[in-house]
Protein backbone atom coordinates (compact mmCIF):
# COMPACT_ATOMS: atom_id res chain seq x y z
CA UNK A 1 0.00 0.00 0.00
CA UNK A 2 1.61 3.30 -1.19
CA UNK A 3 1.77 6.35 1.61
CA UNK A 4 -1.04 8.18 -0.43
CA UNK A 5 -3.45 5.14 -0.40
CA UNK A 6 -2.57 5.37 3.66
CA UNK A 7 -3.76 8.98 3.86
CA UNK A 8 -6.78 8.72 1.65
CA UNK A 9 -7.96 6.18 4.63
CA UNK A 10 -6.83 8.15 7.07
CA UNK A 11 -8.80 11.11 5.49
CA UNK A 12 -11.63 8.93 5.08
CA UNK A 13 -12.18 7.51 8.91
CA UNK A 14 -11.77 11.11 10.07
CA UNK A 15 -14.39 12.31 7.59
CA UNK A 16 -16.80 9.61 8.45
CA UNK A 17 -16.08 10.39 12.35
CA UNK A 18 -16.78 14.11 11.93
CA UNK A 19 -20.05 13.20 10.62
CA UNK A 20 -21.17 10.77 12.90
CA UNK A 21 -20.41 13.41 15.33
CA UNK A 22 -22.21 15.74 13.72
CA UNK A 23 -25.40 13.43 13.67
CA UNK A 24 -24.73 12.66 17.01
CA UNK A 25 -25.05 16.51 18.29
CA UNK A 26 -28.04 16.86 16.35
CA UNK A 27 -29.91 13.61 17.16
CA UNK A 28 -28.79 13.30 20.89
CA UNK A 29 -27.67 16.78 21.82
CA UNK A 30 -29.92 16.47 25.31
CA UNK A 31 -28.10 13.69 26.23
CA UNK A 32 -24.36 14.95 25.58
CA UNK A 33 -25.01 17.95 27.05
CA UNK A 34 -27.57 17.62 29.69
CA UNK A 35 -28.72 21.19 30.96
CA UNK A 36 -27.58 21.31 34.72
CA UNK A 37 -25.96 23.48 37.32
CA UNK A 38 -22.64 24.89 35.82
CA UNK A 39 -23.92 25.46 32.61
CA UNK A 40 -25.34 28.16 30.32
CA UNK A 41 -28.81 28.77 30.25
CA UNK A 42 -30.07 27.15 27.07
CA UNK A 43 -32.41 29.63 24.74
CA UNK A 44 -35.96 31.08 26.17
CA UNK A 45 -39.01 31.73 23.76
CA UNK A 46 -42.37 32.52 25.19
CA UNK A 47 -45.33 35.01 24.70
CA UNK A 48 -46.32 37.45 27.18
CA UNK A 49 -49.80 37.26 28.39
CA UNK A 50 -50.40 40.81 29.71
CA UNK A 51 -49.96 43.83 27.07
CA UNK A 52 -49.01 43.78 23.46
CA UNK A 53 -48.34 39.52 22.54
CA UNK A 54 -44.20 39.74 22.19
CA UNK A 55 -42.40 36.84 22.10
CA UNK A 56 -39.06 37.04 24.72
CA UNK A 57 -35.84 35.69 25.13
CA UNK A 58 -33.39 35.61 27.89
CA UNK A 59 -31.87 38.45 26.48
CA UNK A 60 -34.89 40.47 27.47
CA UNK A 61 -33.65 40.35 31.07
CA UNK A 62 -30.14 40.74 30.45
CA UNK A 63 -28.36 41.87 33.83
CA UNK A 64 -30.63 40.35 35.61
CA UNK A 65 -30.57 37.42 38.00
CA UNK A 66 -33.76 35.39 37.04
CA UNK A 67 -35.98 32.83 38.39
CA UNK A 68 -37.48 30.51 35.71
CA UNK A 69 -40.09 28.60 36.70
CA UNK A 70 -41.79 26.25 34.38
CA UNK A 71 -45.04 25.45 35.29
CA UNK A 72 -48.87 24.44 34.52
CA UNK A 73 -52.28 25.47 35.58
CA UNK A 74 -53.30 21.84 36.49
CA UNK A 75 -50.53 20.91 38.15
CA UNK A 76 -51.03 20.91 42.30
CA UNK A 77 -47.67 21.20 43.11
CA UNK A 78 -47.21 24.33 40.72
CA UNK A 79 -49.95 25.96 42.92
CA UNK A 80 -48.10 25.25 46.44
CA UNK A 81 -45.07 26.84 45.45
CA UNK A 82 -46.06 30.05 43.46
CA UNK A 83 -47.11 32.10 46.47
CA UNK A 84 -43.47 31.70 48.08
CA UNK A 85 -42.15 32.73 44.52
CA UNK A 86 -44.51 35.51 44.91
CA UNK A 87 -42.91 36.55 47.92
CA UNK A 88 -39.00 35.95 46.70
CA UNK A 89 -40.19 38.24 43.57
CA UNK A 90 -41.44 41.47 45.94
CA UNK A 91 -38.17 41.23 47.93
CA UNK A 92 -35.65 41.21 45.54
CA UNK A 93 -37.55 41.89 42.23
CA UNK A 94 -36.44 46.13 42.79
CA UNK A 95 -32.80 44.26 43.26
CA UNK A 96 -32.43 43.23 39.78
CA UNK A 97 -34.01 39.62 40.10
CA UNK A 98 -36.77 38.64 37.01
CA UNK A 99 -39.17 35.92 38.43
CA UNK A 100 -40.37 34.70 34.97
CA UNK A 101 -43.03 32.01 35.00
CA UNK A 102 -43.37 30.05 31.86
CA UNK A 103 -46.78 28.43 31.60
CA UNK A 104 -47.09 25.38 29.29
CA UNK A 105 -50.58 25.04 29.27
CA UNK A 106 -52.20 23.77 25.59
CA UNK A 107 -52.80 26.55 22.87
CA UNK A 108 -55.82 28.54 23.49
CA UNK A 109 -55.77 28.81 27.15
CA UNK A 110 -54.18 31.82 27.65
CA UNK A 111 -57.17 33.55 29.74
CA UNK A 112 -57.35 30.51 31.98
CA UNK A 113 -53.26 31.22 32.41
CA UNK A 114 -54.24 35.04 33.20
CA UNK A 115 -57.48 34.05 35.51
CA UNK A 116 -55.19 31.56 37.40
CA UNK A 117 -52.41 34.04 38.02
CA UNK A 118 -54.85 36.66 39.03
CA UNK A 119 -56.35 34.73 41.42
CA UNK A 120 -53.30 33.64 43.37
CA UNK A 121 -52.52 37.70 43.07
CA UNK A 122 -48.94 37.06 41.01
CA UNK A 123 -47.37 39.67 39.98
CA UNK A 124 -44.44 38.49 38.73
CA UNK A 125 -44.14 37.50 34.69
CA UNK A 126 -45.77 34.67 33.34
CA UNK A 127 -45.06 33.71 29.78
CA UNK A 128 -47.29 31.43 27.69
CA UNK A 129 -45.25 28.28 26.16
CA UNK A 130 -47.81 25.95 24.48
CA UNK A 131 -45.45 24.54 21.79
CA UNK A 132 -43.17 23.34 25.16
CA UNK A 133 -40.29 24.64 23.77
CA UNK A 134 -38.97 25.16 26.88
CA UNK A 135 -39.68 21.41 28.35
CA UNK A 136 -37.22 20.67 25.50
CA UNK A 137 -34.42 23.20 25.57
CA UNK A 138 -34.67 22.91 29.28
CA UNK A 139 -34.99 18.95 29.58
CA UNK A 140 -38.02 19.73 31.73
CA UNK A 141 -38.77 16.06 33.77
CA UNK A 142 -41.73 17.45 35.99
CA UNK A 143 -43.74 19.92 36.76
CA UNK A 144 -42.61 22.14 38.35
CA UNK A 145 -39.12 22.88 37.32
CA UNK A 146 -37.29 25.73 38.41
CA UNK A 147 -33.96 27.59 37.75
CA UNK A 148 -32.06 29.90 38.92
CA UNK A 149 -29.93 31.75 36.03
CA UNK A 150 -26.88 33.84 37.19
CA UNK A 151 -26.88 37.58 35.82
CA UNK A 152 -23.83 35.66 33.63
CA UNK A 153 -26.26 33.25 32.21
CA UNK A 154 -24.82 30.22 34.33
CA UNK A 155 -27.57 28.03 35.61
CA UNK A 156 -26.49 28.25 39.82
CA UNK A 157 -29.65 26.35 41.04
CA UNK A 158 -32.14 23.78 39.37
CA UNK A 159 -35.09 22.36 41.43
CA UNK A 160 -37.22 19.86 40.40
CA UNK A 161 -40.83 19.72 42.02
CA UNK A 162 -42.84 22.74 44.39
CA UNK A 163 -39.65 24.02 46.75
CA UNK A 164 -40.27 27.63 49.40
CA UNK A 165 -38.46 30.09 47.56
CA UNK A 166 -39.44 32.68 50.68
CA UNK A 167 -36.57 30.10 53.02
CA UNK A 168 -33.25 31.56 54.30
CA UNK A 169 -31.32 29.19 52.18
CA UNK A 170 -33.01 30.59 48.90
CA UNK A 171 -33.06 34.15 49.79
CA UNK A 172 -29.26 33.95 50.87
CA UNK A 173 -28.81 32.49 46.95
CA UNK A 174 -30.29 35.09 45.63
CA UNK A 175 -28.90 37.85 47.81
CA UNK A 176 -25.06 36.57 47.24
CA UNK A 177 -26.52 36.64 43.28
CA UNK A 178 -27.40 40.19 43.12
CA UNK A 179 -24.31 40.99 44.69
CA UNK A 180 -23.63 43.37 48.31
CA UNK A 181 -26.02 45.29 49.34
CA UNK A 182 -25.47 48.86 50.35
CA UNK A 183 -22.55 49.28 52.97
CA UNK A 184 -23.38 50.66 56.47
CA UNK A 185 -21.32 53.53 57.49
CA UNK A 186 -20.07 53.67 60.74
CA UNK A 187 -20.35 56.43 62.92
Amino acid sequence: MTARQQWTIVLGIVALLAVLLAAATHYLGDELFPVSVGSTAPALEATTLVGPKRTKTLADYKGKVVLLNVWATWCEPCKVEMPSIEKLHREFGSQGLAVVAVSVDDPGTEEHVRDFAKELGITFEILHDPQKLTVQKYQITGYPETFVIARDGTIRKKIWGATDWSSEANRALIRELLGPGPVALGH
